[in-house]
Formats: structure tokens, C-alpha cells, sequence
């Protein structure tokens, strides 16, 4: 079992939230050309790819207790879920929207870690993760008249992930994070390919094979490898810091998707959703800080 280290796990986290953003804007990229099924599964073919030679070479931990390998495949099934449903929002809005909108997901994943987990929740996390969800909700700028019902796939999205991370945080001590990820890998592939198999000729879109471009094969690529480092920093993250602690955080990642889309699409948010970002960015540095001093020893008496 590993030692809690907060201060650690909210920089792994941090990590993640700038990668997570950066993956979702290439699947943006690619979403009007690849398939959703194919882009799914080169991303986890990749993740089982590029870890399964780290864990045979290092000679890594892969054994799993029945409780959690069953664990392990019901997390996969949302990782596989959870992202395939991003990647379908992504085709309809606009990477900052999308991200904002599934920025529920901390304040539920805050409540399931106390009411499911029984994870202690001081009133300064608890406040500032409630002023890190009012900012979301300033940068949010509805408009579900225009976009109809894709609208509501990054709430999904939130409520998928919010128990993804809550299946992680069971295990993420009971694991080595890198061979977690590789067999992850292995069974999302395995999954992904018997859905293939079993829709094949069956004229489902989402899950028809293209040939790729050699400039989609190489974003193809990077979706596979950004994505793979992204969840092993949050996997990491888990391993040394509570949900609770690290669900303010998360926030972060709605000014790095801001930033992303900006460069890539060239969309910035308007005066309100940068007032919104300013807050959400406060409130993770303020759990920084909170983090930080609860850390610090207390002096002796002299």
C-alpha cells in the first residue's frame, strides 16, 4: 500500500489536465474524417502497445486479484465509454464547451468520494470546489436550441468518468500503474475488436474501418500516446491523493482546453466564460495552498 502524499498527487493530476485536452483536440481534428470505433481503438491499442514492452522489460507486477481484475475490466468498460462519448460531443461543439459542460464530474465525483468511499471533506475543499463549479458554470454558454441532443453527451461524459474515477481510486493502491493501463489496454482492444467483429457489414457508421491518410495516421498516433500518459498521471495521482482532495483540481483542465482550442481552432470565450476561468484557476491554486500548509509540520513548543 502506498502512503497518501497530497501535494504530489495534485501535481500528477495537473499533469493529466493539461494532457486530457490536447488528446481531445485531435480527436476534433479527426472527427469529421475517422470513424468513431477506429479512433477509439487505436487509442487503446496504442495504450497496450506502448506499455505491455515497458512492464515485460522491467519485469513489472501484472498479477491481479480476482476482486481487482473485475474491478479492472469495469473500469475499462467506462474508460471505453467515457471517451467514446467525448469524442462524439467533439464532433458537434467546441472543445471548450465540451469540457466545461462535463465539469460536473468533480462535484459528483466529490459526493460519491463521501457518501460511497466515506473520504473526510474539510469545508475549505468543499467551498473551494463549490466556487470552482459556479466558475464552470460562467464559462458554459448554452445554446442546446442550435445544438440539440449532442449537448448532453459531456454530461454523460461526467457522470462516466465520476465513477471511473471512483473504480480507480479502489484499486490504484492494489496496482502497479503502468501494467493497470497495458492490460487495460489489452482488454479495450479485445472488446473494440469484437464489436468490430460482430457489426461487421452491418452498416453501423461509428464503426466502420477508413484507410487513413499518412497525417491522420500520425494524429492517430499521437491520440494513442497523449492519451496513455494522460491517465497514467491520473492513475499515478490516485495512488498518493483522495478523490476528494483531488476533485477541485480537475478544473483546471476547462482554461487548458480554453488555451488548446484557442491555438488550434481559434476560439476564444468571451468576457463572462473568462471571468468563469479565473475563478475555477483560484480556486485550484487556493487547494494548492490549503494542501501545502496542511503539510507543514507544526512547530515544537519550546
Amino acid at each position: 500500500m502506498t502512503e497518501d502524499r497530497p501535494l504530489l498527487g495534485i501535481f500528477l493530476m495537473m499533469g493529466f489536465c493539461a494532457l486530457a485536452p490536447l488528446g481531445d483536440s485531435i480527436a476534433k481534428v479527426l472527427g469529421d474524417t475517422v470513424p468513431l470505433g477506429q479512433l477509439l481503438i487505436v487509442r487503446f491499442a496504442a495504450q497496450a502497445l506502448l506499455l505491455l514492452p515497458i512492464i515485460l522489460w522491467a519485469r513489472r507486477p501484472v498479477y491481479m486479484s480476482q476482486r481487482v481484475f473485475i474491478l479492472m475490466v469495469v473500469r475499462t468498460i467506462l474508460h471505453m465509454f467515457g471517451i467514446g462519448a467525448m469524442f462524439a460531443a467533439l464532433r458537434y461543439l467546441p472543445l471548450a464547451d465540451a469540457v466545461a459542460i462535463a465539469f460536473v464530474m468533480p462535484f459528483i465525483m466529490l459526493l460519491l468520494g463521501r457518501f460511497v468511499l466515506k473520504e473526510q471533506i474539510g469545508i475549505h475543499r468543499l467551498s473551494a470546489c463549490a466556487v470552482g463549479f459556479a466558475g464552470t458554470l460562467l464559462v458554459i454558454q448554452p445554446n442546446f436550441a442550435t445544438v440539440g441532443a449532442p449537448a448532453l453527451l459531456p454530461l454523460a461524459v461526467a457522470v462516466i468518468f465520476a465513477l471511473f474515477m471512483l473504480v480507480t481510486r479502489q484499486i490504484a493502491k492494489e496496482t502497479d500503474p503502468i501494467s493497470l493501463q497495458a492490460v487495460s489496454g489489452i482488454v479495450a482492444t479485445a472488446l473494440l475488436g469484437f464489436i468490430f467483429w460482430v457489426t461487421d457489414g452491418d452498416e453501423v457508421p461509428a464503426f466502420d474501418l477508413i484507410m487513413p491518410t499518412t497525417t491522420d495516421m500520425m494524429l492517430l498516433a499521437a491520440i494513442g500516446l497523449i492519451g496513455t500518459l494522460a491517465h497514467l498521471l491520473m492513475t499515478w495521482s490516485l495512488r498518493f491523493a483522495p478523490s476528494a482532495t483531488l476533485a477541485p483540481m480537475q478544473y483546471l483542465e476547462i482554461p487548458f482546453a480554453t488555451l488548446i482550442g484557442w491555438i488550434v481552432f481559434v476560439d476564444l470565450p468571451n468576457g463572462l466564460a473568462s471571468l468563469g476561468i479565473a475563478i475555477t484557476m483560484a480556486a485550484g491554486v487556493y487547494i494548492i495552498y490549503r494542501e501545502h500548509a496542511a503539510a507543514r509540520p507544526l512547530p515544537m513548543d519550546a
